[in-house]
């Protein structure tokens, strides 16, 4: 979603739509977000280092890690 001036962020939010919380709140492009079978973690894709690379965070969008930390500009879609 890009309720925040443009760039691409996370958010999660109840099924019915309401109550909208960002997990990540950066000038980066953060997309193509998905649940670790256990819910516990969110893999997703970004530019935030300078180029496209896998990332994971908790749930709550504490604690991201920069799973691919390379110079390859073809870390995609997790």
């Amino acid at each position: 979603m890009d309720f925040n001036g443009g760039d691409h962020d996370i958010f999660v939010m109840n099924a019915d739509g309401s109550s909208i919380t960002p997990l990540t709140d950066n000038n980066a492009s953060d997309f193509s977000p998905d649940w670790s079978p256990d819910g516990t973690k969110i893999v997703f894709e970004s530019d935030r280092d300078g180029d496209r690379d896998i990332f994971i965070m908790d749930a709550d969008g504490t604690n991201v890690l920069n799973l691919t930390p390379n110079s390859s500009q073809g870390d995609l879609q997790p």
